[in-house]
């Protein structure tokens, strides 16, 4: 009885969530560029945290310069992506 309560209570939130979901999540919509900086900067982070995996692991020399440089270019990006104060 009581589990049956519990999905009629989690179904009418999800129903009023529908109806209303600016005020469900409790933060502001996010315009377009917001979500697009958003995802490209998320984008950015995945690929750092992939070359420094691979600088780690690298043997060859050169092919570690290689992916510093491209690192570095990461970075680049993402201090560009950061939010002006």
């Amino acid at each position: 009885m009581a589990r049956g309560w519990e999905s009629k209570s989690i179904e009418s939130q999800i129903e009023s969530a529908a109806e209303n979901p600016s005020s469900s999540s409790g933060h502001q919509a996010l315009s377009n560029e917001q979500q697009e900086r958003r995802r490209q900067r998320q984008q950015l982070l995945l690929s750092q945290s992939y070359i420094r995996q691979q600088i780690a692991a690298a043997r060859n020399e050169r092919y570690r310069e290689s992916l510093r440089q491209a690192l570095a270019e990461i970075e680049k990006k993402l201090a560009a992506l950061q939010p002006e104060k």
